[in-house]
């Protein structure tokens, strides 16, 4: 990859890192399973960087590449991932600390999210994250309509686990 790939795709993770912290704080129970899938998901988009074609937003792509490695990652198995040598990229990115003490009030809903199954929780992200359907359902692969009723359930599904 060259220098000027190489640049683009540091500044675009460090704008964007917060997409991956966020996947990363669904799809794991602790500091050490964040900071390991954290380090997967980098590691694949690095790996994609290169047929990254820019026919969408980075963050789009970026949310597709890492919700793809956290579910891949958790349905091969729960606990622990196993995670790929980092030694040899040559670049360092600077990473903010992750404070979550803003998202505390948000717990329950987030312990809530854990219960649902791996799709479910995409989705749930995704709107959380302001995302239109057209955007959801371009990232998930399915139709706008099937993202539509898929988030009706789902709400449904938060009301009776948070209010059963």
């Amino acid at each position: 990859m060259n220098k000027d790939l190489e640049h683009q795709f540091v500044t675009n993770l460090e704008q964007n890192q917060n997409i991956a912290h966020k996947i990363c704080r669904i799809y794991t129970n602790d500091q050490e399973s964040h900071n390991d899938l954290f380090q997967e998901i980098t590691i694949q988009l690095w790996k994609a960087y290169p047929k990254f074609r820019g026919d969408s937003k980075f963050s789009t792509w970026m949310y597709r590449v890492a919700l793809n490695t956290a579910i891949t990652l958790y349905r091969k198995k729960k606990k622990s991932i196993r995670t790929q040598d980092y030694d040899s990229v040559h670049f360092k990115i600077k990473t903010e600390a992750y404070d979550d003490t803003a998202e505390q009030h948000l717990k329950l809903m987030y312990d809530a999210i854990k219960q649902l199954n791996d799709i479910d929780k995409a989705l749930v992200f995704l709107y959380l994250e302001d995302k239109n359907y057209a955007e959801i359902s371009e990232t998930l692969g399915i139709t706008e309509v099937n993202a539509r009723v898929k988030m009706n359930r789902v709400k449904t599904k938060l009301q009776n686990i948070i209010n059963p």
